[in-house]
């Protein structure tokens, strides 16, 4: 039961940065960049091979199997099985963690711009009404 509490642990852990990287690299401005170019190739490319390897790079579902991919090789983590099995339903699980994960993010950001945004808009009507009382 030890092991398998371990795994589940493990599992919450591992998805933190796979979720990170692939939020970072698919939403974030600093590869703003490379992602545009990346979206523009996905459309322009006339090799669907081509199309969906940029499209990737878009996509943070997309990139987050690769990501785990990654963090199986380097972690050797599995889940249930410790043979292949494991890897491939240790794996999926990570994917769908990781995802949920940057979906609350994505609902976070988006309550976070709204209150900004209205922050904002209170911010100019204060300020037209300090100037009608000027006037």
């Amino acid at each position: 039961m030890m092991d398998m509490t371990k795994q589940v642990a493990d599992l919450f852990l591992l998805a933190l940065p796979i979720a990170c990287i692939a939020w970072t690299v698919t939403h974030e401005e600093i590869f703003r960049e490379p992602r545009e170019f990346c979206v523009k190739k996905s459309k322009d490319c006339r090799n669907v091979l081509q199309r969906k390897f940029f499209y990737v790079f878009t996509c943070e579902y997309c990139f987050s199997h690769y990501v785990t991919l990654a963090f199986l090789f380097i972690s050797g983590y599995h889940l249930l099985f410790e043979d292949w099995r494991g890897y491939l339903i240790g794996g999926f699980a990570l994917v769908w963690i990781a995802n949920i994960y940057m979906s609350l993010f994505g609902l976070v950001r988006v309550g976070m711009k709204r209150e900004k945004m209205e922050a904002d808009i209170k911010e100019v009507e204060l300020k037209e009404v300090k100037e009608e009382i000027k006037n």
